[in-house]
């Protein structure tokens, strides 16, 4: 039981399904010798004594420091106590079920998304507890959602013509469908682009056309980043900048946000933003208003005023002169 334990290949959610299996069996029998919990779940030793002592730091609500789970590993025993709750499926209340089933339908809703027995079915027994009305979502579907998400389910590369963030902005793209999924009222497809020779995310309602090609896409894995701010920086081309803002404002950035708020002065904060449009940052920098500072880059300064010149042409009026300011995020798309 000594040296440390080799890595697993299986994937992180594999790893947690049973990671939770052995709690709930744990929860169960108090107890158990390493070798016979290690061959009941088709483990090595090494594997589940880690994957025990990862478990014995987290938390249990209200989530204190003294609400640890109680894991304790000899040489060849595990002793777990305070598990009782892991020994009864949980309880949700009723807007809990509500929001549960709403979120199933919504997934369900997605074209080209693979109809999921085991959901469909979980769903009508959840909607049979909530009452007898079943929950119905409604989404707007763009013109080319349905042959983006069979595109992104059957792996096929396809050609599109994407406006983007900026006025009239079209461009062509070849891009490798990953998915199609609906996020706070909109649908966006996550697809690895080749004219910016990264992973990007597209609003679907602002493609304009769509071309299939016949051709598979390559076998390739988003990154961990990409399911972050850096999903919706535009260019190839990404520069980092800080933006402070008062305490309680970062919330607002936070779809944008490339890392975690620092302290910044009394009662404020800098967040780092990935900026690939200079266009969409000023609109972010207006929205945010006089309360925001652009700490750096300084190449980045004068796109506050541009984005409040070229509103103001709109209206016959004259352009502003670069100020200090700051904005109220919608993301920064391709």
């Amino acid at each position: 039981m000594t040296g440390a334990a080799a890595p697993d290949p299986i994937d992180a959610g594999t790893r947690l399904f049973r990671l939770l299996g052995v709690l709930a069996y744990l929860a169960e029998v108090g107890e158990a010798e390493i070798a016979d919990l290690a061959a009941r779940f088709s483990m090595e030793e090494r594997t589940l004594v880690a994957e025990l002592e990862l478990a014995a730091c987290c938390g249990l609500p209200p989530y204190t420091p003294d609400q640890l789970l109680e894991l304790v590993v000899d040489d060849e025993r595990v002793y777990a106590y305070g598990l009782g709750a892991l020994r009864r499926p949980p309880q949700l209340t009723a807007g809990e079920g509500f929001a549960v089933a709403a979120a199933a339908r919504a997934l369900l809703a997605v074209p080209g998304t693979p109809r999921l027995a085991a959901l469909s079915s979980a769903l009508e027994k959840l909607e049979r507890v909530l009452g007898s009305v079943e929950v119905s979502i409604e989404l707007d579907q763009p013109e080319f959602l349905g042959v983006l998400g069979r595109a992104a389910a059957e792996g096929e590369i396809v050609e599109i013509d994407y406006l983007g963030a900026g006025r009239g902005e079209e461009s062509h793209r070849t891009v490798e469908p990953y998915a199609v999924a609906a996020r706070e009222g909109h649908f966006y497809l996550d697809a690895y682009c080749h004219l910016a020779g990264d992973w990007r995310r597209f609003q679907v309602d602002r493609v304009r056309g769509v071309r299939t090609t016949g051709r598979r896409v390559e076998p390739r894995t988003p990154p961990p980043e990409f399911t972050g701010s850096r999903a919706f920086a535009g260019g190839p081309s990404v520069r980092l900048a800080r933006v402070a803002v008062p305490v309680g404002r970062q919330v607002l950035l936070e779809r944008v946000a490339a890392g975690p708020p620092e302290p910044y002065g009394p009662g404020r904060v800098i967040v780092p933003i990935e900026v690939a449009d200079e266009r969409w940052f000023g609109a972010l920098l207006l929205r945010l208003g006089d309360d925001a500072e652009l700490i750096e880059p300084s190449s980045l300064a004068p796109s506050r005023a541009a984005a409040a010149s070229r509103i103001l042409a709109r209206y016959g009026r004259g352009p502003v002169r670069p100020r200090r300011g700051t904005a109220a995020p919608g993301p920064q798309r391709s």
